[in-house]
């Protein structure tokens, strides 16, 4: 059996976070680093891969409520409002 070793979390302050972040989010999505993100030299919040389990549950919720409004709108009238453009959209 192999283990694998646990990779190194990195702390960044909140501002480099800021400008990193979508390369953050990618380093965790695909390499499954974590992040420490730090306020005034505190630390403040973890950018971390969710587990299996969470990853599970977010996706039954999501389409839970998928299911809800497709339902929604189907008992909803249609309403025959004729055509338009976009310009008639926006007020002068």
């Amino acid at each position: 059996m192999t283990t694998s070793k646990p990779k190194a979390v990195e702390t960044i302050p909140a501002a480099g976070a800021n400008r990193r972040f979508s390369e953050l989010l990618r380093g965790v999505r695909e390499e499954g680093r974590s992040h420490i993100v730090t306020s005034h030299g505190r630390a403040a919040a973890r950018v971390a891969p969710v587990d299996a389990q969470d990853a599970e549950a977010e996706e039954a919720a999501r389409r839970e409520a998928h299911e809800r409004l497709m339902e929604h709108l189907k008992s909803r009238p249609t309403l025959n409002l004729g055509r338009f453009n976009r310009d008639d959209a926006y007020d002068d």
